[in-house]
Order: structure tokens, then C-alpha cells, then sequence
């Protein structure tokens, strides 16, 4: 009988390509399951691709006259009942905070106290804020383009989560901006998706159709 081949990383990714890449994740030392259930612990070889990918992508972005900036992580429910249409897709994913203080119950074990006047919204995507900020920074056509950029962590509360592919909490940036015109909103758009494609193909080997 033939001696059965043996591979460093098993399965194989032709045997179960899932199982396979989360294997490699964990060879390669990039990353580990957090005791925080759906997220993980980015450990300093996988952090370093993110570095080396938000280095190079924020150079881009400055080229073309985008600054960034910071907004809150938490946001108010009633910014995302403003925006219901477009918050849909992930209204079931999102964290709440409901309370603002920790105070030991009789049992001795922390419980919630101090409940919030209106619940908070752990940032799942942030526009619904940042279309605030902009409605008092654009005065007139005169404050226009705004062109901003956010380095920041998002939650969207996955049922199923795989480390280093979606996990509960994720690292991301996300660009908004502000046009006096609807060809420049465009222009800017096609842009942007030029360098998210350089990006991919030129520096991550990744083709992009």
C-alpha cells in the first residue's frame, strides 16, 4: 500500500480550504483566538501585514488630498434610526451599550448600573456621525470638497467568525467626503477604486477584476 503523503499544514486546502487557512494562520503565528468570543488576538507577524497595508494605503490617500481624522466609537441609537434604510443590512450585528458603571450585586458579582438615557451603538460603520460632523463643517460651497479618512476598529456581532477573515471586531478604514457636484462626488469614487486596485494588485498580488 502506498505511504500516504504528509504536509505540514493539514488538511490540505483541497481537503477543506477553511479549516486549511485557519491552520496556516496559526502556523504562521499571525494571530490567535481571543477569550472575547468572535474576536481574536492579532499577534505581532499579523499586525505587521496590517502596518505595512495601512502604511502604504494611507500614503496614497494623502497624495489625493485626503486628511484623516477620528470619530467616537460609540454612537447614538437615535443617529442610526435616521439612517434605518441604510443601517438594515447589519442592524442585527451591532453591539449596545445600555449602562455606564459596574456596581457588585448581592451575589458579590458585578452587574450593570446606570442606565443610559439612550442606548449607544458600538461603531459597526461610521457615516451616520460623520454625516453629522460634515453638516457643521460645510457652511457653503466654499468648504467644499471635504475629504476625510478613518483608521479605526468597527463591531459588527457575527454568529460565525473566522480568525483573520471576520471576526466580531475588525481593523478597517473608511473614506467619506463631501462634493459641490455630483460629477465630482463620481470622479472622486472611480479614483479611490483605482487605488484600492493598486493596491491589491501592485502590492498584495491579488487580481482584481
Amino acid at each position: 500500500m502506498p505511504k500516504q503523503e504528509q504536509t505540514a499544514i493539514q488538511p490540505t486546502r483541497n481537503e477543506n480550504y477553511p479549516e486549511w487557512f485557519q491552520e496556516v494562520i496559526k502556523e504562521s503565528d499571525m494571530a490567535e483566538i481571543s477569550q472575547v468570543r468572535g474576536c481574536m488576538v492579532i499577534k505581532p507577524w499579523g499586525y505587521a501585514l496590517w502596518e505595512n497595508i495601512s502604511r502604504t494605503l494611507d500614503d496614497m490617500f494623502k497624495k489625493t488630498g485626503v486628511k484623516n481624522a477620528y470619530f467616537p466609537l460609540f454612537i447614538p441609537i437615535s443617529f442610526l434610526e435616521k439612517e434605518a434604510e441604510h443601517v438594515e443590512g447589519f442592524a442585527k450585528e451591532c453591539a449596545v451599550v445600555t449602562h455606564h458603571k459596574l456596581e457588585k450585586g448581592e451575589n458579590g458579582k458585578l452587574v450593570p448600573a446606570g442606565k443610559l438615557t439612550e442606548p449607544l451603538i458600538v461603531r459597526p460603520t461610521s457615516e451616520t456621525i460623520i454625516g453629522d460632523s460634515f453638516s457643521r463643517w460645510v457652511k457653503s460651497y466654499r468648504d467644499l470638497p471635504v475629504l476625510i479618512n478613518q483608521w479605526a476598529n468597527v463591531v459588527r456581532w457575527e454568529l460565525r467568525t473566522r480568525v483573520f477573515l471576520r471576526t466580531s471586531e475588525f481593523l478597517w478604514q473608511e473614506g467619506h467626503t463631501a462634493h459641490a457636484a455630483k460629477e465630482e462626488a463620481v470622479e472622486r469614487t472611480m479614483m479611490m477604486l483605482g487605488i484600492y486596485k493598486k493596491m491589491a494588485e501592485e502590492y498584495m498580488a491579488m487580481p482584481v477584476n
